[in-house]
């Protein structure tokens, strides 16, 4: 195996920041992906399209979540088999995963367009708005199979050490999707269609170049054809790491979709805002998810090798350059937040909304650098049941009852209904903590921090 894409001996922060920082560039150009619809749409059609945009994307990216934290099985079985020498096994695991994903694919393509209504219904999209909600929802949820495509190929590449791969992916895609945006909202002018439009065309493009340089890439495990097949026990070893990552996902998006539908009660103005604060957490947010991600196959692949203190080593580096970036965030977002909303919006209530609501997330900022690694690192290890849990806990038991009582609280301000969610990571933190005790308690020396 290159020596690049072992993490099982040698240096640790240095390798680490090396995948690291490929992963953060990626998840940057995502992020811009998807923001650039809102850029363009904030600026050159209305704010019943910022609202549609919000709301549908919102949606979307719970999906698109889903499909990646499925993928994640795949990135810790590959990472562990590579951890214990058996890089060989890699085309059959990704065989079994492309038959997998394709036919999660074709399902969410023929689902979501089928129901667009109905989620538009649930969400409560402002009435001046509903329409094109709906219609955002639909062509972008017919494009579903490429945004599966593209994140199973990403998951398979993180698997084997390699985050560059997926990185050129994203890139080609965000590429695209501002070229789309800019011909089809700025200059056809067709607001929040033109972006759904754009979305899907551009997954389409990535999708299609990552499949010509795949061809080309030299591997040391043999793949062709006749291993696209749905192996029982790949598929079975995938679903049972992927399932319990994907539900808390799910689980987490629906509480933070039941936010957006809470504030939709409160106009098209408000809805808006928070469409666009979501967006500036996209960006504020990218260290520590990265972080989350590069831990996963780092700690994959010593797991494999029994060098749990590797592993642990990691996620002190982790969580400390995590930290740091975290709290600039911190400064920036809860002083300086209109600032980052006017980024995406014109409307000076629109600006206002979206920087109230970004200071609860600024101070969710201090917090999630701790609770992102420990995620991170509790997936490579294999302990995908109690990220489940501690998510369902978290967005169950704390972000929507906490969502709902501040909604209730006059005068209702978007600052106290977003809360929620710093409230929600601390108790995450805690029970991170925890768990942490209990493995030291049960495995001795090798359980400690």
């Amino acid at each position: 195996m290159d020596k690049k894409t072992d993490f099982t001996q040698g240096r640790i922060i240095l390798p680490l920041m090396r995948f690291a920082l490929p992963v953060m560039l990626a998840m940057f150009l995502q992020a811009t992906y998807g923001a650039v619809d809102l850029f363009v749409v904030g600026k050159f059609a209305t704010p019943e399209d910022v609202s549609a945009v919000s709301t549908g994307s919102m949606i979307m990216m719970t999906l698109a979540n889903i499909i990646t934290s499925l993928a994640m099985g795949t990135t810790i079985y590959f990472g562990q088999q590579i951890g214990m020498g058996k890089a060989k096994r890699g085309g059959e695991i990704i065989g079994a995963s492309i038959a997998l994903f394709a036919l999660l694919g074709l399902l969410t393509s023929i689902l979501t367009p089928f129901f667009s209504v109905q989620i538009a219904t649930v969400m409560q999209a402002p009435a001046d708005a509903f329409a094109k909600t709906v219609g955002y929802v639909r062509i972008c949820g017919g494009g579903m199979i490429a945004i599966v495509a593209y994140n199973l190929i990403g998951a398979i590449f993180r698997g084997m050490g390699d985050s560059k791969t997926p990185l050129l992916a994203v890139g080609i895609a965000c590429v695209a999707n501002v070229a789309g945006d800019l011909a089809l909202i700025a200059g056809l002018g067709l607001g929040a269609a033109g972006a759904a439009i754009a979305t899907v065309g551009a997954q389409v493009i990535s999708v299609l170049c990552s499949v010509v340089i795949v061809s080309r890439k030299k591997f040391v495990f043999e793949f062709h054809g006749k291993m696209i097949r749905f192996d029982k026990e790949i598929i079975s070893r995938v679903l049972g790491l992927g399932i319990p990552i994907a539900l808390q996902d799910f689980l987490v998006g629906i509480s933070f979709l039941v936010i957006q539908a809470i504030v939709n009660t409160l106009g098209v103005t408000a809805s808006a805002g928070v469409g666009v604060a979501e967006k500036v957490c996209g960006f504020i947010m990218l260290v520590p998810a990265a972080f989350m991600q590069s831990i996963s196959a780092f700690v994959a692949q010593n797991v494999g090798a029994g060098k749990m203190d590797r592993a642990h080593k990691a996620l002190r580096s982790a969580i400390a350059v995590s930290f740091s970036f975290g709290f600039t965030m911190f400064l920036l977002s809860f002083f300086r937040g209109s600032l980052l909303t006017g980024l995406f919006a014109k409307d000076q209530g629109v600006i206002l909304a979206g920087a109230e609501y970004l200071k609860s997330y600024a101070i969710d900022c201090l917090f999630t650098c701790f609770l992102f690694c420990f995620i991170g690192f509790y997936n490579g290890c294999g302990n995908t049941r109690f990220v489940m849990a501690q998510g369902i806990i978290g967005a169950f038991v704390v972000r929507i009852p906490v969502c709902f009582l501040m909604s209730r609280w006059e005068p209702v301000k978007l600052f106290h209904i977003g809360l929620a969610t710093p409230c929600s990571t601390v108790v995450q933190i805690l029970l991170c903590f925890g768990f942490l005790f209990f493995l030291s308690r049960k495995n001795g020396a090798n359980g400690k921090i």
